[in-house]
C-alpha cells in the first residue's frame, strides 16, 4: 500500500494566517528574494555580537556572487563552503546557491587532504573559506587541485543581483551522509528537494513565522542547514548562531529564542540542568523544541510538556533534504515520529520503508551504489510501520538486525524502545554477545536517568529490577541474557547519535 497526504493534513494544527503564509517556492532564489523583499529590515542572522538584516545579508550575498563571477565561474558550476558555524558560512552559502550553483558543504572538521580530495572527487571550481581555516587549504594548492580559493571576507564592492533563471531540477547542494553504517557519501539535492524541506519545517505547529532560532547543530548537518537555517530564512525569523555548545545556556539567556532545534542528548542535557539547578535553562520564551536525528524518548515530550514546552519529533535523512514527517500530537503518540509531510509517497516492503517525492535526492555523486530500485523507489535503510491513522513509526535499521542462532531476526532498536519507556533509564544499547560458553546472545548496556534516581541508595540494583520486569514481559526472542549499568555515557558520532558497536 502506497500512503500519501496532502498539506491539508497539517491545516488543523496550525493557525489560519500562519497556514496561508505556508507557500511552495520552486528555488532557493525564489525564495530568498521573497525574504528579502518582505522581512528587508529584520534581523536574519545574529552571530559574534553583531546582527544583520536580511538586506544586509542579501548585499553581503550579492558581493561575494561577484566574487564568483569575476573568477570566472557560470550557473551549474560546483562550490565548496568550508566554513564553522558563521554569519561568514550563511553569506557565502547563499552566494553560491542563488548564483544557479551547487554548494557543497564541507563539515570544518576535514583535515588538509580531505578538502583537497574533496575539490578532485566532486570537480570543485571555487572553494569559499573562512581566513582562519586558509592553512587547510595549502595542501590543495600546492597539489595540483584546480579549484580557485576564495576569502569569505575578499568581497567585491559590485552586487551581482540574484541568479533566478534557475529549474526546480537543478542541483543546489551537495551534502555528506552521515556514515555510521558506512562510508560517507555526497548526496545531491536539488532546489525543490531543498526548498521542499524548508517549508515541511513550517506544518503542524501554530505559529512559525518572525521567531528567534538558536544554532547549536552544525551547519554541515542537514538538520543544521534545512531545518534550522532554512526554515528560519523562510519565515523571516532571526537566527543566533551560537559558535561554542559550551556556551548555549549563556547564549540563550542572552538571545531568549522561542525555537530550538536539537538532538535528543541537546534535549536531555537542558533538561537534567533545569531540574538541577530548579529553573528552566531554556528561557522562559522558548516554545518549540524541534527534535531528531535519533530517537526521541517519550519521557522528554512529556517532560518539557510539564516545562510549557512542545517538543516535536520527527523523521528524516540527509537523502530526503531532512524531513520526512513530524508530529503535531506528540502528546497522544509520543513514540512516532509522527504524519508524513505533503508532496511524497511512502511505502513499506518487507519491513523497509521505501519513499518517493519532491525532497528526495537525485543521487548519490560519484557513488557506483544504486541510488534507487527499478520502480524509482529510495530504500531508506529503516524498519517502519504505520498505524492505523496514519503515524510513522521507526522500528531499527535493517543494517543493524540482529540475526540469533535461532534464526530469528531482532531489532535491536526496537528492543531497545521498551527499556526506554522507563523513566531511569536515559539511554540504552542492544548488542549481541558471547555468554562463558560461547553462545550468542543478546546484551544490553544503559545509561540511567539520574535526575529520576535522586534519594535512591542503590542505583544500580535500583534500575536492574526495572530492567528485569521489562525484561521478563518481552518475547522470548528478545529477552536480554546480560545487563549492565554504565556509569559514563555512550560513545557518541559528530551529530550526537549513539556510535553502535559489535561485540561478537
Amino acid at each position: 500500500m502506497v500512503y500519501t497526504t496532502s498539506r491539508e493534513t497539517f491545516r488543523k494544527y496550525t493557525d489560519p494566517e500562519t497556514f496561508a503564509k505556508i507557500v511552495d517556492y520552486p528555488t532557493v532564489s525564489a525564495m530568498w528574494a521573497h525574504s528579502v523583499g518582505a522581512y528587508a529590515s529584520s534581523a536574519a542572522i545574529a552571530d559574534d555580537g553583531k546582527e544583520y538584516s536580511y538586506q544586509t545579508l542579501e548585499d553581503d550575498a550579492a558581493r561575494l556572487r561577484t566574487v564568483l563571477k569575476k573568477n570566472g565561474l557560470q550557473a551549474g558550476d560546483r562550490v565548496g563552503v568550508y566554513c564553522s558555524n558563521s554569519y561568514a558560512f550563511v553569506k557565502s552559502y547563499l552566494a553560491v546557491v542563488t548564483s544557479g550553483m551547487t554548494a557543497l558543504i564541507l563539515p570544518i572538521h576535514l583535515d588538509e587532504t580531505s578538502v583537497f580530495g574533496c575539490t578532485m572527487k566532486y570537480g570543485l571550481k571555487a572553494v569559499f573559506y573562512q581566513p582562519e581555516n586558509e592553512e587547510k587549504t595549502t595542501f590543495a594548492r600546492t597539489h595540483g587541485s584546480k579549484a580557485v580559493f576564495l576569502s569569505t571576507e575578499d568581497a567585491e564592492t559590485e552586487k551581482t543581483p540574484i541568479f533566478e533563471d534557475v529549474k526546480a531540477t537543478d542541483p543546489a547542494v551537495i551534502m555528506f551522509t552521515g556514515g555510521t553504517t558506512g562510508k560517507s557519501k555526497g548526496t545531491l539535492l536539488s532546489n525543490e528537494a531543498v526548498m521542499q524541506g524548508t517549508v515541511n519545517g513550517c506544518y503542524g505547529l501554530k505559529d512559525i513565522f518572525g521567531e528567534r532560532y538558536l544554532l547549536v547543530l552544525p551547519l554541515s548537518h542537514v538538520f543544521g542547514l534545512i531545518r534550522n537555517l532554512m526554515s528560519a530564512l523562510y519565515t523571516g525569523s532571526t537566527m543566533f548562531i551560537c559558535r561554542n555548545n559550551k556556551d548555549m545556556f549563556r547564549d540563550i539567556a542572552m538571545f531568549r529564542p522561542t525555537v530550538m532545534v536539537m538532538v535528543p542528548a541537546l534535549a536531555e542535557m537542558a533538561l537534567t540542568l533545569s531540574k538541577k539547578f530548579g529553573r528552566n535553562m531554556l528561557g522562559d520564551d522558548l516554545k518549540y523544541v524541534i527534535c531528531g536525528a535519533a530517537m526521541v524518548p517519550p519521557y522528554l515530550i512529556r517532560e518539557y510538556d510539564k516545562r510549557n514546552m512542545v517538543l516535536l519529533p520527527g523523521y528524516g535523512l540527509t537523502e530526503s533534504a531532512n524531513l520526512v514527517s513530524g508530529n503535531p500530537e506528540n502528546l497522544s503518540h509520543p513514540d512516532s515520529v509522527g504524519l508524513l509531510y505533503p508532496n511524497q509517497e511512502l511505502k513499506i516492503e518487507n519491513g523497509e520503508l521505501l519513499l518517493k517525492g519532491r525532497n528526495i535526492m537525485s543521487g548519490y555523486v560519484g557513488e557506483e551504489e544504486a541510488s534507487f530500485d527499478e520502480g524509482g523507489w529510495f530504500h531508506t535503510g529503516d524498519l517502519a510501520r504505520i498505524d492505523e491513522d496514519g503515524f510513522l513509526y521507526i522500528t531499527g535499521r535493517i543494517k543493524e538486525i540482529i540475526v540469533l542462532p535461532t534464526g530469528e531476526n531482532v531489532s535491536p532498536a526496537e528492543v531497545e524502545s521498551y527499556f526506554n519507556e522507563l523513566t531511569c533509564v536515559q539511554d540504552s544499547q542492544v548488542f549481541e554477545d558471547l555468554n562463558e560458553f560461547g553462545q550468542h546472545i543478546l546484551a544490553l548496556e544503559v545509561v540511567p536517568r539520574m535526575t529520576e534516581l535522586a534519594g535512591v541508595e542503590d542505583v544500580g540494583a535500583f534500575v536492574t529490577a526495572e530492567l528485569k520486569k521489562v525484561n521478563e514481559k518481552l518475547p522470548s526472542y528478545m529477552k536480554i541474557s546480560r545487563m549492565e549499568i554504565r556509569t559514563s555515557d555512550f560513545e557518541r558520532t559528530p551529530s550526537m547519535k549513539i556510535a553502535r558497536y559489535h561485540k561478537v
